[in-house]
Order: C-alpha cells, then sequence, then structure tokens
C-alpha cells in the first residue's frame, strides 16, 4: 500500500479497498469516491431515482434508433459532461395488478397506448404475445379459416345407436330425441314396417338393421315380444320407434293396427278419449290409419308383415290409408290446390308384402304363383309401387324358373319359421350315416334369406320424398309437419264420423 491509498494491481481485490477506504473517512458514510462509472462496474446497489417498491420494467428503444453520443469512451469520475449526453432511457412501472396504470419515473400516468406504441417502433415485447383464434366463431374470421377441432370433429363418423328411441309415443306425440342422431346429407333410405300383431316386424326390423339370427332377442335394437307378454296377448311396440344404422338407413317400427290388446287397453283402463272419438274401436282404428298414413308418405319403402295368405281386411285398411294420405306439398302456389288430384306430382312408396313363418308348401313355385296372382289384383287400382323392384326369382332361391313364370311379379318375399332348435334335433336323429346332414326344409336357411331381403330391401332407388332434395335433418322437420298434419287431418275427422 502506497501513501497515496492507491494499491498496487493484482495484490489486493476491490473488497480490500473499499474497507479501507471506510476506516480512513468514517465521517462521510455513503460517500462514493470512485465516480459514478466506477459504481456501476462494481455493481452498487445506489439507485438513479426514488425508491420503488415493485419490480420495475424498462422500455428503451433499439439500438438502431438510438441517439449516438458524441464521445465514445469509458466514463470516468471527472465525465460527468459525457454522460449527460446519452439519451435518458424511459422507466416505466407496470403494476403486478391488473387494471392499474403504469406509473413512469417522474409520477406521470402512463396509459395503456404508450406501451403498444413503444412495441410497434420495433422494442422487444415484455411478455409473449399469443393470437388467439375464438373457437366456434371461425366462419366470422376475416381469412375464413377453419377451426381444426371443428373440422376434425366433422370428419369423425356420426354417433353409433346401440338401441332404437322413441318418435312417436304411446300417446301419439311427436318427439325430439331423434334430432341429434342426424346429419346434414341427403344420401338416406327410409324404411318403415306395418302389420298386425304379432307377426314379427320388431324382429325382421332388427335383421334388417344391426342384429343377426344367431345374437340373443333381448340384445335386438327393437325389442320383441317377451314370453310374459305373449301370454297376455299383449303387444310389444308402442307409437314409432326410430333407429339409424351407419349406412344412414332409417328404420321406423310401429305399434300393431287394428291390435286388440291396444283396444282391450283402452276399455279396461277407462282411458279417456279424443272428443272427436266415440267408440274405442273408432279411435284405434284412426290411430292404425294415421301411421299407415305417416309412413306411406315420409318413407321409400314400406313392409307389410303377415304371417298368414291372406287377410283381406288387411288390402282394405291399406287402400283406405291410401285414400286418406296427405298430398305431397307442392312448391308452387299455382299448384298448391291441385297437388291433389295431379297423379303424377303424388309421392307414393315402394311397397314389399313380406310372408314371414312361411310353411314349406308356401315355397312351391305353384303356390307362389298364386299368391302373385291374387295380390296383384287386389291391389291393382293402386297406386302404391308394389310391383317390379322386388324379385325373388333374382335370389337363386327357385333355380330353373324362367323369368315369365309367374307372369305378374309383385314385391313378395318368403321367410321361413326361426327355428334352429330343429334343425340340431333333426340333425341328430336318424341313421348315422344322415345324421350329419341337415334335415330337408324345401327353402334355403333362415338366415341366408334375411341375407338376400336385406340386400334387395337396401338397393331399391331412393326417390325423392317432396319436391325439394331432404337431408336428414330436413326429413325429420318435413315428417314431424306431416305427422301433425295426419293427427289434424279433415279426411280422417270425416272418415272417424262415419264409421261411428
Amino acid at each position: 500500500m502506497s501513501e497515496s491509498g492507491h494499491s498496487q494491481p493484482g495484490m489486493y481485490g476491490p473488497g480490500r479497498r473499499r474497507r479501507r477506504r471506510r476506516e480512513r473517512d468514517p465521517g462521510l458514510p455513503g460517500q462514493n469516491l470512485s465516480g459514478p462509472g466506477r459504481e456501476r462496474r462494481d455493481g452498487s446497489e445506489e439507485s438513479l431515482g426514488p425508491t420503488l417498491q415493485k419490480t420495475p420494467i424498462i422500455l428503451a428503444k433499439p439500438p438502431s434508433e438510438r441517439s449516438k453520443p458524441s464521445q465514445a469512451g469509458a466514463p470516468s469520475s471527472s465525465s460527468s459532461s459525457s454522460s449527460a449526453s446519452v439519451e435518458k432511457p424511459i422507466v416505466l412501472i407496470k403494476s403486478r395488478e391488473e387494471g392499474k396504470p403504469a406509473l413512469s419515473v417522474d409520477g406521470a400516468t402512463q396509459g395503456p397506448g404508450i406501451a403498444a406504441k413503444v412495441e410497434k417502433e420495433g422494442q422487444r415485447p415484455t411478455q409473449p404475445v399469443y393470437q388467439i383464434q375464438n373457437r366456434g366463431m371461425a366462419s366470422a374470421a376475416p381469412g375464413g379459416s377453419v377451426d381444426p377441432v371443428i373440422g376434425q370433429a366433422k370428419l369423425l363418423p356420426p354417433e353409433k345407436m346401440k338401441h332404437s328411441i322413441k318418435l312417436v309415443d304411446e300417446q301419439m306425440n311427436w318427439c325430439d330425441s331423434a334430432m341429434e342422431y342426424l346429419l346434414d346429407q341427403t344420401d338416406m333410405l327410409v324404411v318403415g314396417v306395418i302389420g298386425l300383431q304379432g307377426t314379427g316386424k320388431s324382429t325382421v326390423m332388427s335383421l334388417l338393421s344391426a342384429n343377426t339370427p344367431e345374437e340373443d332377442q333381448r340384445s335386438y335394437v327393437f325389442r320383441t315380444q317377451s314370453q310374459e307378454i305373449k301370454e297376455r296377448g299383449g303387444n310389444q311396440s308402442s307409437g314409432i320407434d326410430f333407429f339409424i344404422t351407419q349406412e344412414r338407413i332409417i328404420f321406423l317400427d310401429t305399434q300393431p293396427i287394428l291390435s286388440p290388446s291396444i283396444l282391450d287397453h283402452l276399455i279396461n283402463n277407462d282411458r279417456k278419449l279424443p272428443p272427436e272419438y266415440n267408440l274405442p274401436h273408432t279411435y284405434v282404428e284412426m290411430q292404425s290409419l294415421q301411421v299407415a298414413a305417416f309412413l306411406f308418405t315420409v318413407c321409400h319403402v314400406v313392409l307389410v308383415v303377415q304371417d298368414w295368405f291372406t287377410d283381406l281386411s288387411l288390402y282394405r285398411f291399406l287402400q283406405t290409408a291410401e285414400m286418406l294420405k296427405p298430398s305431397t306439398p307442392s312448391t308452387s302456389h299455382e299448384s298448391s290446390g291441385s297437388s291433389g288430384s295431379d297423379e303424377g306430382s303424388e309421392y307414393y312408396p315402394h311397397i314389399v308384402f313380406l310372408q314371414n313363418k312361411s310353411r314349406r308348401d308356401d315355397f312351391c313355385p305353384r303356390t307362389l304363383k298364386k299368391m302373385h296372382s291374387v295380390i296383384d289384383k287386389l291391389m291393382m287400382h293402386s297406386h302404391l309401387k308394389y310391383k317390379g323392384t322386388l324379385s325373388m326369382l333374382d335370389c337363386n332361391i327357385f333355380p330353373g324358373l324362367p323369368r315369365d313364370y309367374l307372369g305378374s311379379e309383385v314385391n313378395l318375399f318368403l321367410l321361413p319359421v326361426m327355428d334352429s332348435e330343429g334343425d340340431e334335433a333333426r340333425a341328430g336323429s336318424g341313421a348315422p350315416l344322415f345324421s350329419l346332414l341337415p334335415g330337408y326344409r324345401g327353402h334355403p336357411s333362415f338366415t341366408s334369406l334375411v341375407s338376400k331381403l336385406r340386400s334387395q330391401v337396401l338397393s331399391m332407388s331412393r326417390c325423392q320424398l317432396s319436391h325439394t332434395i331432404l337431408t336428414e335433418k330436413n326429413w325429420f322437420h318435413y315428417a314431424a309437419r306431416i305427422w301433425d298434419g295426419v293427427k289434424k287431418s279433415s279426411a280422417l275427422s270425416e272418415y272417424s264420423r262415419l264409421l261411428s
């Protein structure tokens, strides 16, 4: 250590120099003798402004826009004039609590526009800035960009139904629960079914839609009659049930027409009838006509299921329902009054007569020819498409029969009794030589016939139900309007008055 107080370089550190300086001048606490430049280099904690309570955020201009100092040299203890030439940085205190304005070093209030102005001038932002896109408002975006989450959701397959739901409940009221399963696409097929009680309508519709004969009937999408209901002579289905497949095929299962169990329920439970119906049997018949007329308007294919050939009252019922069918809505006001009389503008569905639980004699070619002839004579005055769209001869069920054997071929299909236990018992009995051979049926198996029926029904033409092309959701609203119109139809009211 020399007399002047300066240490020799490399012998003592800055801490030893400061300690000896404080021992020499105890009366001057906090005095800085090394100059402002040396103090910043040594890491002094002395601040340039007033004491701050919160951590400051310094916002400075980019290096390209800063004013160059007049002298380029290291600051010393006597260079106060050169340090003043350097532009003083703006110190902004950003509050950590949201909603409070920022304060500058001189106490002036700074608005949020100052920070935004500095950022626009090229300053690096103190916090990351995120461009957040509002999901669900992609159509309102200026660039027309689609949210990837929404786009991926649209590409996903629709939700698969596991069981049927109600389209019309047992009080004949419309239900809206089927709307969530429908899409905005036009490639659809609507298949409905009508028939008397106990003919197997729900079983046939389940086999055509989603189930196989090998499955347990309790797992069918349309509930079939349980053993208890069969013993009581009751009906399982009530109203109209709805089911749609992944192939966009809509199946409508209905309650039995002219059902004695529904009539018995009305009489024994003393249910109040609507004021326009006086007798219970009139109300049951009008319910059946409403369902049939509704299916004739909103379906592409209607299956008429019967378990014996033939009931003349069933064909009389079909002709009455066709007569009471609502007219197809017209697009023009000029033809709205004459749409009912113009047969070319009216829509009529395909009718398929399904002979369920057929016996071996029904598959005889001569018996089959008589069935076609009787149905053709009974339906000859009908506008329903009852012929030309389904053929058992195309299924190779009757090999060797020519195409012109049936003459006037109608849409008739035969299904045998679904009985697998009888086949196994028949195969296990008899001589050992024939024990492995299946018993003689006189027709193909039930499983193969159901598969052929399904392929023919689902391949039928999908005509327009109205004068405009309907999507699935539009079909739902169209069907709701038709059902409301059927219930309030003046023709049905007049017919019920004649019956009573």
